[in-house]
């Protein structure tokens, strides 16, 4: 079997779509911040202590989320699934077939951490 040497190819990515997956990152990059920074449960919730089970747990008391916590993690899921929707049902993948299809994917999603990329699309 040939390896694939995908370090010269080069797939001409409409600006939209680079845009659209550029911008999909940074949406996911800011959910995980949030989901991180936010309490454990969404609910108000009681410290968990489960000693007996397979895998030792400890969790502390929630306050569970406010109100603007769980709409803006509600708005970033929904802009996730909208440019997650606009990227895989861009019309560009139409003019590719077999293995470029996937090759092509698999580079968009790294394109702007490549060394050199100075591209800033506007969103």
């Amino acid at each position: 079997m040939a390896a694939i040497d995908d370090s010269d190819s080069e797939f001409d990515f409409p600006s939209d779509l680079l845009a659209g997956q550029a911008e999909l990152h940074q949406i996911r990059a800011e959910l995980l911040a949030l989901l991180k920074r936010l309490p454990w449960s969404v609910e108000p919730h009681d410290a968990v202590i489960d000693t007996q089970g397979w895998r030792k747990m400890e969790r502390a008391a929630s306050p569970g989320w406010s109100e603007d916590d769980q709409a803006e993690v509600e708005k970033l899921r929904r802009r996730e699934l909208e440019l997650a929707v606009f990227v895989t049902c861009h019309r560009y993948w139409s003019e590719l077939t077999g293995g470029d299809t996937v090759r092509a994917r698999a580079r968009l999603k790294h394109v702007h951490d490549e060394p050199g990329n100075d591209e800033d699309p506007q969103v």
